[in-house]
């Protein structure tokens, strides 16, 4: 018999699962190098940037699983409400347990204490493995979340390793950072916007053949509906921030170029989808931030972009080199023709004053949303 690391990994394999996305924790540093070497893993920078990811990744067609540390569980209780729960999207997620088992961080402590009772009261399923002996509860996990269409959280207690003769992670094996320069030229005018979000919507649309679409939630969705509606349009009705993370996952499962119709308010939430974007550089994605200085959807309210923050240098400074920034109906034509008809990761600015339409609301649930994206994509 192997060890339980190993356990882990073999029964990951038997279950088909073909991603993991990923946040260490010291208690599983001997798994996470097998992770590394048997799946393709997506290293995160925040633990919710993962359930976007993976929710992409399955809505294309792959099966997908996280290995994270149970503190992570505590950012990440609403995009699993909003958007797993919500639109039937599986999710096994194996945390590491902390805050309870011989734990010497006390700091650690109070969310590990608490987290099966709030797990409960989310209505969020979870098994708890404390044995080694017990590790075939992570098959029924998966196997839970797969057939049942819903997030199942499985608490590792660091019991399970407590024994384990396994030794793949080594102090001498460290990665140690590459000697590299780093050199941006940038310089940026932002001119007096002319366009509201609908404008922009409005030039894209027309340009669209087989492209997926992945809209921010609230009105953003609902003017891409009201422009045109297709079953490869994927309308997003909560979880904000995880737009161009969903965009992410889709690309890297799907040979489709993908769109994704961000915010500035969306961006603001979860920079960090930008680092994770610029590290995989998917070549069929395409990034449209929608930048109105405001977040539309609840009153207009002015957010940092209106006077202090330029989007295009953070899409630089968090490592995307191909961007570009337009201001008129003919540059949003021009910029996204010229990302649909290349293969490189792309990052377009659109700067806009704040305004919303008034196109209605969609009549269509989440889950009829999504089941109706999941066939046009198989198709």
């Amino acid at each position: 018999m192997g060890s339980p690391e190993e356990s882990v990994i073999e029964i990951l394999q038997q279950n088909e699962i073909d991603m993991v996305a990923t946040l260490p924790c010291d208690r599983i540093k001997n798994l996470l190098p097998l992770i590394t070497n048997n799946f393709f893993e997506i290293p995160l920078t925040r633990e919710e940037n993962g359930i976007g990811i993976c929710a992409g990744a399955y809505m294309a067609g792959g099966k997908p699983a996280m290995v994270i540390q149970s503190t992570g569980l505590g950012n990440m209780i609403n995009a699993l409400e909003s958007l797993n729960i919500t639109c039937n999207i599986p999710l096994p997620i194996l945390a590491s347990w902390r805050g309870v088992y011989k734990e010497g961080i006390e700091a650690q402590k109070p969310l590990g204490e608490h987290l099966p009772g709030i797990l409960d009261g989310a209505g969020i399923v979870y098994t708890i493995i404390d044995d080694p002996d017990k590790l075939y509860q992570l098959d029924y996990g998966i196997l839970d979340a797969y057939e049942n269409m819903r997030p199942h959280v499985i608490l590792f207690s660091p019991k399970v390793w407590e024994g384990s003769t396994c030794t793949t992670w080594s102090e001498k094996e460290l990665v140690v950072p590459e000697e590299r320069s780093l050199d941006i030229t940038f310089k940026s005018t932002i001119q007096k916007p002319q366009m509201i979000r609908f404008d922009a919507i409005a030039a894209i649309t027309p340009l669209l053949d087989d492209e997926i679409v992945v809209a921010n939630i609230g009105v953003p969705c609902k003017e891409l509906y009201a422009l045109r509606d297709r079953d490869l349009n994927y309308y997003m009705f909560g979880s904000m921030g995880l737009v161009s993370s969903i965009g992410l996952g889709l690309a890297l499962k799907s040979e489709r170029k993908v769109v994704v119709l961000d915010g500035d308010g969306s961006l603001l939430m979860n920079p960090n989808a930008l680092v994770e974007i610029a590290r995989m550089d998917p070549s069929n994605l395409t990034i449209v931030a929608l930048d109105n200085g405001a977040y539309g959807s609840t009153g207009s309210q002015e957010t940092v972009t209106a006077k202090f923050l330029d989007l295009e240098l953070l899409a630089r400074g968090c490592g995307i080199e191909n961007t570009v920034k337009v201001h008129t109906k003919e540059g949003v034509e021009n910029a996204v023709s010229n990302a649909l008809g290349t293969d490189r990761l792309t990052f377009i600015h659109v700067v806009l004053k704040p305004g919303n339409s008034d196109s209605p609301n969609i009549p269509l649930s989440p889950v009829e949303v999504t089941e109706r994206f999941m066939d046009a994509l198989r198709c």
